[in-house]
């Protein structure tokens, strides 16, 4: 049984210079947003979309995920933090007591999803001139891979962790100081985005459902937020005092069961007629 036990202790920087740290959970972003940007540049080329239009994509999609996450964790879990240090919230730095290159640590999914949404509203307006589901019905495809990315990245931190198994089995954060197994929260919630990924990448590919608008943008609202409420329960609470925020369920619980809802919304609606 010692087998199911692995002792994790990765140091989360690859190399430091000075103050200055690359981070794997800096390089999981990239690995992120680069294979986004070619999955999405397959799609732009599939659907005869000028390729030129990529790189504003691009840009939006960046600057939303980052902000909107940045500032979604904040407002979510820390709000305190977010009028007192708002710069430290917004830019990669520490002010005080002493400055420093921190990076965007501490960064929401559901902030992020917001902020991506808000995004592809002005980019389908300003430079697709479509209608916000046809991108959100492809963008939703390489969100997901990033989506496992960022888990992964959170693993190399032994951060987000989940509760101790009272077992033999799971990981051990000896980087925290601990002598215990527990739950690889990271590690499941990797997997299941990259299941989702594979489905959504098939449904586009091998099916008809891209033609109707919202259906990929709805399943993957309701497979990734499903996915997040049940790994919630094998998870730390992120706020002291809100393991039971409301009925029983933490912030990440209450937080997704809204964007199930809308996830079905879209891909149960009726078509409106062309």
């Amino acid at each position: 049984m010692i087998l199911l036990q692995i002792d994790w202790n990765p140091s989360p920087e690859i190399f430091k210079i000075g103050s200055f740290a690359i981070r794997y959970y800096s390089l999981m972003f990239v690995f992120a947003f680069m294979l986004g940007l070619y999955l999405m540049k397959k799609i732009f080329i599939n659907e005869k979309i000028p390729i030129e239009k990529l790189d504003s994509l691009f840009i939006y999609t960046v600057v939303a995920i980052l902000l909107g996450a940045r500032l979604g964790h904040f407002l979510f879990y820390d709000p305190e933090f977010l009028i007192k240090k708002p710069l430290e919230v917004i830019l990669p730095f520490q002010f005080s007591p002493t400055f420093k290159f921190t990076g965007f640590a501490g960064l929401a999914s559901h902030g992020a999803a917001i902020g991506a949404i808000i995004a592809m509203y002005l980019y389908s307006k300003k430079v697709l001139k479509k209608p916000i589901l046809y991108i959100l019905d492809r963008i939703v495809i390489p969100s997901a891979l990033g989506a496992m990315f960022v888990r992964l990245g959170n693993l190399m931190n032994s951060e987000i962790i989940g509760k101790a198994t009272n077992s033999d089995y799971g990981f051990v954060f000896k980087r925290l100081g601990e002598d215990f197994p527990r739950h690889p929260a990271q590690l499941y919630e990797a997997i299941s985005y990259l299941a989702i990924f594979v489905i959504l990448y098939f449904v586009y590919w091998k099916t008809d459902k891209k033609e109707k608008s919202g259906y990929l943008f709805g399943l993957f609202f309701v497979l990734l937020w499903t996915v997040r409420f049940f790994v919630e329960f094998f998870k730390e609470a992120q706020v002291e005092g809100r393991e039971d925020w409301i009925f029983g369920l933490n912030t990440g619980q209450v937080l997704s069961i809204p964007l199930i809802i809308i996830g079905l919304y879209f891909m149960f609606k009726k078509q409106s007629a062309k």
